[in-house]
This record gives structure tokens, C-alpha cells and sequence, in this order.
């Protein structure tokens, strides 16, 4: 692993694939354990969370469902703080248990609108699944039931993660450095 360029700006390595494949295993081990006699619904936020979704599910052992909504909050390196719903939710939650797929929370913005729709729509039980946490940008409150790695408050791309639409693709988590 070293140091990316995409687009302008410069990135070196913070989290590798193994550690990444460590966390979510964790976080599967969790989920697999408090929903034993359930039949949860994931919804997963896009674009972001695909990687994270796609190996988190391959290790989740219960009888469940998956859906996607996909949202927007970031231009650039920088959240607008405003929430656009491009794809919609439209399962029928009412007294369901859900489980929030992301693949980063950091002020918490866009957690809280999901979770507003999903508790408008009826949803039993919502329990919230993000591979990474900033707990230096988190300005909400409300409870993140599985977070599989807490970091710091950089801009970061990989896994899933993107800066203006490129480096979703890459295997490791890059964070944002002045340095070549």
C-alpha cells in the first residue's frame, strides 16, 4: 500500500483489507447473535455501503431481507449537511425489525433522517450497522448498536468510500494527506 492520487488530491493508507475483514466479522458476529429468532429487513444506504453490505451479509447466518436506499449528503470532501433521497424505501417495515447498513457515520446527519422515515413508516426495532464511526464529528443522539472501527475525523476514500465518485474500488481505506 502507498500513497493514491485521485483526482487533485493526494491519499495514503490508514485501514488494510484484513483489518477491515477483522471488523466485520465482529460485526456480523453481533448482529447474528441479537437477532437469532428474528427475520430482519437490512436496508442498505448506497452508494457507499456496498462493500461493506455484500461481505457483512455473506457472513450474517439468519433468515432475512434486503433492500437499498440511496442517498446523498457529501460534495467533495465536505458534507452539505442536507440529506437528498435519490432511490426510495418502499418495503412495508410496520412492526418489522430493521438493521441500518452504512458504511460511515460521522455527524450523524444522514442516520437521523433514515431513522425518522423508518420510525414514521411504523419499524418495531431499528438497530444501526456502520463499519466506520467519527466519534469527534458525531453531533446526534442516538445509539450506533455495531460499529466495526472507530477513527478519526479524516476525509477518507476506499472500500466503498469515494471522493467526487472515484475510489469506491480499492480494497484498503485512504485518508486524506498533503504529501505525495
Amino acid at each position: 500500500m502507498s500513497t493514491i492520487k485521485i483526482h487533485d488530491k493526494y491519499f495514503k493508507p490508514v485501514i488494510t483489507s484484513a483489518e477491515i475483514d477483522v471488523a466485520i466479522r465482529k460485526v456480523a458476529t453481533k448482529i447474528n447473535k441479537d437477532m437469532e429468532n428474528k427475520t430482519p429487513i437490512f436496508l442498505v444506504i448506497l452508494n457507499g455501503s456496498f462493500m461493506f453490505a455484500s461481505d457483512l451479509l455473506k457472513m450474517v447466518e439468519l433468515s432475512c431481507e434486503i433492500s437499498f436506499v440511496k442517498l446523498a449528503s457529501y460534495e467533495g470532501t465536505s458534507s452539505t449537511e442536507k440529506v437528498r433521497q435519490l432511490i426510495g424505501f418502499d418495503e412495508d417495515v410496520t412492526g418489522r425489525s430493521v438493521v441500518i447498513i452504512e458504511d460511515i457515520i460521522d455527524s450523524g446527519i444522514t442516520m437521523e433522517n433514515v431513522l425518522g422515515q423508518l420510525a414514521m413508516m411504523g419499524a418495531e426495532d431499528v438497530k444501526i450497522a456502520t463499519l466506520l464511526f467519527k466519534p469527534d464529528a458525531f453531533r446526534k443522539d442516538y445509539k450506533i448498536d455495531y460499529i466495526g472501527i472507530e477513527i478519526p475525523n479524516d476525509f477518507i476514500v476506499g472500500y466503498g468510500l469515494d471522493y467526487d465518485g472515484q475510489g469506491r474500488n480499492l480494497k484498503d481505506i485512504y485518508k486524506i494527506t498533503d504529501n505525495k
